[in-house]
């Protein structure tokens, strides 16, 4: 086996290495890449930045012409990380930002083949991580007013002397662990994510995990809106020409989705289904909407199709705290008289239940106990 050169200067010689040893955990992915636009949802190189804020929340995404900014997809290695971090403390057992596995734990969990062709895109996927610079005010501190970081700081392989890939490491930044090791800001996502083949169904399953949940009257966006979260480089029309596309298919497991029409305005409702991975969080009344103009019919040509074609030519196809209502706020500018008093009411209600000494009911106040994820013998969210 090829010797590893020791660099002393990287932080792996500073960190202990968390050791994946089997790589086997529920998928989870942290919130706040969930409902912001952090990554390219389209296979073609991406250099032009995406500059999103709303909400005194900043996110600003560079990418180098050399490599292109990372995609939605590379993401997974993300989601994959979270997973096995959680997994572990939930296990009781030590975690880092420096993680040693195998790439076939990695792509196997992912849903990955383990062909060579698919180790070679795994290494470009973590250059891309790597090369793609993210600036945010998501986080901040009571003296720190932006962070700046990429998605990992820095990876190595260590291969045979016939070139046979058998071990890798990477050092996530701190910004990532920190929001992974915070329980309250960590999501169970459905293992049939990995199987959504199109960039803009991948971010509107994220979109629905995360705003949407297992509310009863699910969330509602504007189109517009939609375009404006997901920092796409469509046109808002082409946008949302995939968006009526997307509906028939009905593609996002454990979420149905509809269309309606308010005068000129057209919103995409977002609603729970049966998902395979059971009950996420409690009821919430409030249906929010999001402000915006109307959007006409689109005439766009098949310029706009570019990510909604088959996405094979990449790779092969918990706890929620409280009501889901401050982290929405800034996805809704427009919330109805009526749901905002059901939920006041509710919350009420449900207070003067607990002082009662009632059990509660229909409420997704997270607490250690009453863990709906997937819960596994060793305590997992």
């Amino acid at each position: 086996m090829k010797r590893r050169r020791l660099i002393t200067s990287t932080e792996r010689a500073r960190l202990d290495p968390f050791i994946v040893a089997t790589g086997d955990a529920s998928p989870r992915d942290q919130r706040d890449l969930m409902e912001r636009p952090f990554f390219s949802l389209a296979k073609a190189k991406r250099i032009a930045p995406i500059l999103y804020e709303t909400g005194g929340v900043r996110v600003e995404v560079f990418a180098v012409p050399e490599h292109g900014m990372a995609t939605i997809w590379d993401a997974d290695i993300l989601i994959w990380a979270a997973s096995q971090i959680v997994e572990a403390e939930n296990l009781g057992l030590q975690t880092s930002r420096f993680l040693r596995f195998t790439p076939y734990q990695l792509l196997t969990s992912i849903g990955r083949e383990t062909g060579q062709r698919d180790y070679k895109l795994l290494k470009g996927a973590l250059t891309r991580l790597q090369s793609t610079v993210i600036r945010t005010t998501i986080r901040q501190g009571e003296h720190w007013r932006r962070h700046q970081f990429s998605w990992i700081n820095e990876w190595e392989e260590c291969v045979t002397r016939n070139g046979r890939v058998e071990g890798m490491e990477f050092v996530l930044p701190d910004w990532f662990y920190r929001g992974v090791t915070d329980r309250s800001l960590v999501l169970t996502i459905d293992p049939a994510y990995f199987r959504l083949t199109g960039g803009i169904e991948r971010w509107l399953y994220r979109v629905a995990r995360k705003h949407a949940g297992r509310q009863p009257r699910g969330w509602i966006f504007e189109f517009a809106h939609l375009h404006e979260k997901s920092g796409s480089l469509m046109r808002v029309s082409d946008f949302a020409l995939q968006l009526r596309r997307i509906v028939p298919r009905q593609p996002l497991p454990g979420y149905r989705l509809h269309i309606e029409r308010k005068g000129r305005r057209e919103l995409l409702r977002i609603l729970p289904a049966k998902s395979s991975i059971g009950p996420v969080d409690g009821a919430v009344d409030a249906v929010g909407t999001s402000h915006a103009n109307g959007i006409g019919i689109s005439h766009a040509g098949p310029s706009g199709l570019r990510t909604q074609r088959s996405q094979l030519s990449l790779w092969p196809e918990t706890t929620i705290p409280g009501l889901n209502l401050e982290s929405n706020r800034e996805s809704n500018s427009y919330v109805a008289r009526s749901d905002v008093e059901n939920t006041v009411a509710a919350a009420i209600n449900g207070l003067l239940r607990k002082t009662s000494g009632a059990r509660p009911t229909g409420s997704d106040t997270a607490h250690p106990s009453r863990l709906p994820l997937g819960r596994k013998p060793g305590g997992g969210r």
